[in-house]
């Protein structure tokens, strides 16, 4: 898998919902806008891992579909396994769990973005998720944390926003 449309027609192949793969655009078009900040601020990451990750984030309802409008944490573990016994890398598919898991010990950024895209697609702001997200971009651009707070927090904010015209897009 190398695109965002492989990931896509996987997850059609596999029987998910139009709301599903509507659901997983959407978050990715808050990532493309990350993205977009990362690289204009000359930060080194692997923007692949986060579109492909933000692609299968939610495989998991596959099999869990409850889970699309409920709550529950089955689609996790089930989207990892899923997407690596249909070949995906092993890196991408942890996506399926790190997008919930995001605070645990050993998430990298490009995972968090995944998890601040799935959040701030549908204006939710996530104040620890965030900093974990500017304290990595800082310590990689070898400045400190408020030398990029106010940029990334605009970004956060600027995509926060446009949740409205993103959730209306959702219902399918």
């Amino acid at each position: 898998m190398s695109s965002r449309d492989d990931a896509y027609n996987l997850l059609a192949e596999l029987g998910a919902s139009l709301r599903l793969v509507r659901h997983v655009k959407l978050v990715g078009e808050a990532a493309d806008l990350l993205i977009q900040r990362y690289r204009s601020m000359g930060l080194t990451f692997d923007a692949q891992v986060v579109e492909m990750g933000v692609a299968v984030h939610d495989a998991g309802k596959i099999l869990y579909p409850n889970e699309l409008d409920g709550p529950g944490s089955l689609h996790e573990p089930a989207g990892e396994q899923l997407m690596i016994e249909h070949g995906v890398q092993a890196n991408i598919a942890r996506c399926c769990i790190t997008h919930a898991a995001w605070g645990d010990e050993g998430v990298s950024l490009e995972e968090r973005t995944v998890a601040l895209a799935d959040k701030l697609w549908k204006g939710k702001r996530e104040a620890e998720l965030e900093l974990l997200v500017i304290d990595e971009v800082a310590k990689r651009l070898g400045v400190g944390r408020w030398d990029v707070f106010a940029e990334l927090d605009s970004t956060f904010e600027d995509i926060a926003v446009g949740a409205g015209d993103r959730l209306k897009r959702s219902r399918v």
